[in-house]
């Protein structure tokens, strides 16, 4: 499991992440440099963390790097809230704190991402996206 990103490794990840192509260090630097005081070194130290990390996986082109991530933000931010998630010692507890702080936005994106992960899970009416009842289906044989 990964562990959290640093504050300037975020930073970095985000930049290599909605540009989605391979960046130098000296793109990622000019760019940081809009926003801070920043020195080259301290971005490709940053840089050669993630990839030994593995974050981020490196070509040489001509005398620098091209870096490229490894996965994709979400798939980091799944990884976290799975590592989160399993640390518990309850959690269907941990679940139902975590849904309780969620905006409705939020709400209707898990309820997006479980129609896709699982179709025939029942909507919050208790129906399935195909209007039939989740309640009229019999319950499962014992095996007794």
């Amino acid at each position: 499991m990964p562990r959290q990103l640093g504050e300037l490794e975020d930073t970095v990840m985000t930049r290599v992440w909605q540009w989605n192509r391979p960046v130098t260090v000296r793109e990622v630097l000019e760019d940081l440099q809009r926003e801070r005081s920043i020195a080259y070194t301290t971005v490709m130290t940053v840089m050669d963390n993630l990839h030994q990390k593995g974050w981020v996986r490196r070509e040489v082109d001509g005398r620098a790097y091209r870096y490229t991530a490894v996965s994709t933000r979400a798939a980091y931010a799944a990884a976290l809230m799975n590592e989160a998630w399993s640390q518990s010692d309850n959690p269907a507890a941990a679940l139902v704190a975590f849904f309780g702080m969620m905006s409705a936005e939020q709400r209707e994106a898990l309820r997006d991402a479980m129609r896709v992960v699982a179709p025939d899970f029942p909507e919050p009416d208790g129906n399935r996206p195909d209007g039939t009842a989740a309640a009229d289906e019999a319950p499962p044989e014992s095996g007794r």
